[in-house]
């Protein structure tokens, strides 16, 4: 409709995130085919299934045939359990914490202990319990370095782990020296042991079968995101136009005055902004799409709002992507100054979640 300004106002007043579960099911499958039928591909679902809900992507997956799975945190275990019921093994990177005890227990979470502190709670508070061990291969970030490991490693490796882990630094570098110097550590560290072994995750898997082991821990990859390449989206954003406006010629939009109009521009008011996860750094510097034509971001990202130069559109649309087949997570990300991690977990509540083709 039109106000009495002559602005054309818009509809529906939250964006709609599309997830195209059959493309993350795709990436899966096409993960899993990169190492041997001996290696077992999990799936990594933490931060809420990177932002697109750990339930309803844990569900695909698991009817695709991903039995193990790994969260970030036991309170992240509680509700994938709840959504995938019993059967299925659900890790917990952050290990055995204070106060974990029975939820581990009555949940069956398995806690990847990263301390003797951890692994003496553990033994203490759930004797018998399923464990899993990550160790620290030059990451310094998480899980027992070389020496804490040695002095626990027979004890430890009498209780029989489910697993023994570690993570890779620059997986996402390929010719990163640091790569082989961990896969040489975790080697020292765990040859011999007879217990499963996990080193790589998306990138770790690409690195090829030396990082394989006995289990992968795809995460980004799934979702679409870099470093593989081949990845089908999984993701479409698509924003309401709320209101547009006639800017004319040395006319300035939004906080700051932050765009200057240098010929007269149409200037669409979208629905969303940093409170969604659309953070400030993309301000000036973003995209959004209406089909194959691109629409500048004019100005800076508010709370709630975007301004957008959609002067190339023969006549106002009703949305805009920000996510989609001409822009992806990590296209976006660039633009942002950030990692397409950080835009996938970052999208907020208020967006209208629908199961869907992204693309």
């Amino acid at each position: 409709m039109t106000s009495r300004a002559g602005l054309s106002l818009g509809g529906m007043g939250t964006g709609i995130l599309s997830i195209d579960l059959d493309a993350l099911v795709a990436n899966w499958r096409a993960l899993d085919a990169l190492s041997d039928a001996r290696v077992e591909t999990a799936a990594v679902v933490k931060a809420d299934g990177y932002g697109l809900g750990s339930g309803r992507v844990a569900r695909a997956l698991a009817g695709a045939g991903a039995r193990t799975f790994f969260v970030a945190v036991t309170e992240e275990g509680m509700a994938l359990r709840d959504a995938l019921g019993p059967g299925p093994r659900i890790f917990v990177f952050s290990g055995h914490m204070p106060g974990d005890a029975e939820r581990l227990r009555d949940l069956a979470l398995i806690p990847l202990v990263n301390s003797v502190e951890q692994l003496t709670r553990q033994f203490e508070a759930l004797p018998g319990h399923p464990f899993g061990i990550q160790l620290d291969s030059g990451m310094n970030r998480l899980g027992m370095e070389p020496a804490e490991w040695a002095a626990v490693r027979e004890i430890a490796l009498a209780q029989g782990p489910d697993l023994v882990m570690s993570h890779l630094a620059c997986a996402d570098e390929p010719g990163h020296a640091m790569n082989l110097r961990q896969l040489r550590a975790f080697r020292e560290m765990t040859d011999g042991i007879g217990v499963p072994r996990s080193l790589g995750a998306t990138g770790g898997i690409l690195l090829g079968p030396d990082y394989h082991f006995d289990l992968t821990r795809p995460g980004i990859g799934l979702y679409g995101g870099e470093p593989f390449a081949e990845a089908r989206p999984v993701v479409r954003l698509s924003l309401p136009v709320i209101q547009t406006r006639e800017v004319p010629a040395g006319e300035t939009v939004g906080y700051g005055n932050a765009w200057l109009a240098k010929n007269p521009a149409r200037i669409a008011t979208v629905a969303a902004g940093y409170a969604d996860g659309l953070i400030r750094a993309m301000g000036g510097r973003a995209t959004l799409w209406h089909g194959g034509t691109p629409c500048p971001l004019a100005g800076r990202v508010s709370m709630d709002l975007l301004t957008v130069d959609i002067t190339a559109l023969p006549e106002t649309p009703d949305f805009l992507d920000i996510l989609g087949p001409a822009q992806s997570v990590d296209a976006l990300a660039r633009a942002a100054g950030t990692i397409g991690y950080e835009i996938l977990t970052a999208l907020g509540p208020r967006y209208a979640r629908r199961t869907g083709a992204a693309a």
